[in-house]
């Protein structure tokens, strides 16, 4: 669940981040990132809650709850923390999201990474 959760969260990072560096405002960045990772975080975890629930039909009561529980905190995880939660956060702190520790940022010029 914590992986599964993860790759949300840097799909829709990266999707907000490339639509901030292409000049759009915090705000509208924010959204066209949850606009074009929507569709594909719901399709996902549609697909892993029906693979993963479907253990909720096992006659064993661990399998049981592993699957009902796994299911449960997948939906969760799609709607509430992805859909609402991180998008409202991301609004609130604005341009916060992309700051980076002094030492990291030096790091990240003398190396020359780039995003491209």
């Amino acid at each position: 669940m914590f992986g599964l959760s993860t790759d949300y969260a840097v799909f829709l990072l990266s999707r907000t981040k490339e639509a901030r560096d292409g000049g759009l405002e915090d705000d509208e960045a924010v959204a066209r990132g949850l606009e074009r990772t929507g569709r594909i975080v719901t399709a996902a975890a549609a697909l892993f809650c029906v693979a993963i629930g479907a253990f909720a039909t096992s006659e064993i009561i661990f399998i049981k709850q592993l699957g009902l529980g796994t299911a449960l905190a997948v939906i969760i995880d799609a709607t509430l923390i992805r859909a609402l939660l991180v998008p409202s956060l991301m609004a609130l702190l604005g341009r916060s999201n992309w700051w980076a520790p002094a030492p990291l940022r030096r790091l990240h010029r003398r190396v020359g990474l780039t995003e491209n």
